[in-house]
């Protein structure tokens, strides 16, 4: 009896600890073992057992091909860079000024492979194909087959489904045409039929099923600038299919945001999208949101932060927090207070790191619980490249954070997960190297 309750208390506390890591939808999200904001964009998250890998494109040094990068996690927030599963050749398809984006993988039972469509193009979109690889591990290297257009037709934007049945499928954007949806072979190497086509004007396709109703969600044709996204449904994949609506508030265009992939959560999901900044891709974000499917309605609604549970497949709203204006924290070396006219406080602590080591000191975060949370870190940062501190909490080992641009005066969020002890804390944010960190203006600490 003894054990069995030690059991429960330690599930409750892996529990209690887990349930208070936020998303911070748009912010910079740091990868916990390379410092640097995740280059996962355009991407699809599969589920292989208890971990999570996100693969998506790499935009570090622009639009252009570089890597299709994988990440890991556990509970959907802190992720931890696994490797690219393709790269950069000196020539040919996946050579320099080439376009490849919106990889997804899927897992073929059959075949034990695993599966990656993307779109492949010129630098011009005059390609418009589809490209296939399959590899042996699910984040491992992967071997590319080629490119085709699916059937003879133009694909541009695409992703991949698998139904209950493990048939496969590919969503494509027919520019001349409309959205397709194609049956792939029994290998989901190879498109082997058309099962549906919208002959409306769609682009960024995802699809879920959930109760035995198919959601199909997409993009207005709108470039880089985001719009109100749309989705339709059915009870059959290849139709009739119900007429497109939106799904996030009327006008927010999609909280600035461009579909990207659906993530079953429990008896809802996770909308995964990207905010693209076309004037310097690597500063694009991710907006991921919770997705209420219910019946054939699709809602959802923005929010600053929220808390993913994977264990229990829920989602909910981030924690009260409490504010710590950075120019009140103990500034030391050559950090100083500056103006900042988008700042809470209408001031920052500023010239954190640089060759004086400037650093800002928090002497009293109070939390309510020992716990492993979130604290968002709104900052400035006024360079075209990402900024990185290096923060201790508690006297602990340093972890290096990423700032992105912020692109104007409004401040940005970065993420910081640590763990608190019940009481008062400390946080000091120093330099990481000899270069800048960004401007601190405030800490924004759960309350409990």
């Amino acid at each position: 009896m003894r054990l069995l309750t030690n059991c429960v208390l330690a599930g409750l506390v892996i529990a209690v600890v887990n349930a208070t890591l936020q998303i911070v939808p748009g912010g910079t999200w740091t990868a916990t073992n390379t410092g640097k904001h995740i280059q996962a964009h355009g991407g699809g998250v599969l589920k292989v057992d208890d971990t999570y890998y996100w693969v998506g494109e790499d935009k570090t040094d622009g639009s252009s091909f570089q890597n299709i990068n994988c990440y890991s996690s556990k509970n959907l927030v802190e992720w931890s860079y696994v490797g690219a599963l393709l790269s950069r050749t000196g020539s040919g398809e996946l050579g320099p000024s080439r376009v490849i984006e919106r990889p997804k993988i899927v897992y073929n039972k059959s075949t034990k492979k695993y599966v990656l469509w993307m779109h492949i193009d010129s630098s011009n979109y005059g390609d418009a194909k589809v490209g296939v690889a399959t590899g042996d591990t699910v984040c491992g290297k992967y071997d590319y087959k080629g490119s085709v257009r699916p059937l003879g037709f133009e694909s541009r934007d695409s992703g991949v489904f698998v139904d209950t049945d493990e048939k496969g499928y590919l969503l494509t954007e027919d520019r001349k045409n409309g959205l397709r949806i194609d049956l792939l072979s029994a290998d989901y190497l190879t498109v082997s039929s058309s099962t549906f086509l919208w002959k409306d004007s769609i682009e960024a396709p995802a699809m879920i099923k959930k109760n035995g109703v198919y959601f199909m969600f997409g993009s207005k044709l709108t470039g880089w600038d985001p719009n109100d996204n749309v989705y339709s449904t059915a009870t059959n994949i290849g139709g009739p299919w119900s007429a497109w609506k939106g799904f996030a508030d009327s006008g927010s265009k999609t909280y600035t945001s461009q579909t990207n992939f659906i993530l079953p959560l429990g008896d809802n999901a996770v909308y995964m999208g990207d905010r693209w900044v076309s004037s310097n891709l690597m500063r694009s974000t991710y907006v991921w949101l919770p997705l209420t499917l219910s019946g054939t309605t699709a809602t959802m609604k923005n929010s600053i932060n929220w808390v993913p549970n994977v264990a229990s497949g829920s989602a909910s709203s981030g924690p009260s927090e409490t504010t710590y204006e950075g120019e009140a924290a103990e500034l030391a070396g050559g950090a100083k207070t500056v103006a900042c006219t988008g700042c809470s406080g209408k001031n920052a602590a500023g010239y954190i790191g640089g060759t004086a080591t400037g650093s800002a000191y928090f002497a009293s975060v109070s939390s309510s619980a020992t716990t492993r949370t979130t604290i968002r870190i709104k900052f400035l940062n006024g360079d075209t490249t990402q900024r990185f501190s290096s923060v201790s909490v508690n006297g602990g080992a340093a972890q290096t954070i990423a700032f992105l641009p912020s692109g104007g005066a409004d401040p940005g969020s970065s993420s910081l997960h640590v763990d608190l002890k019940a009481g008062l804390n400390t946080v000091k944010i120093s330099a990481s190297g000899t270069g800048w960190g960004a401007d601190v203006d405030r800490l924004m600490v759960p309350t409990s």
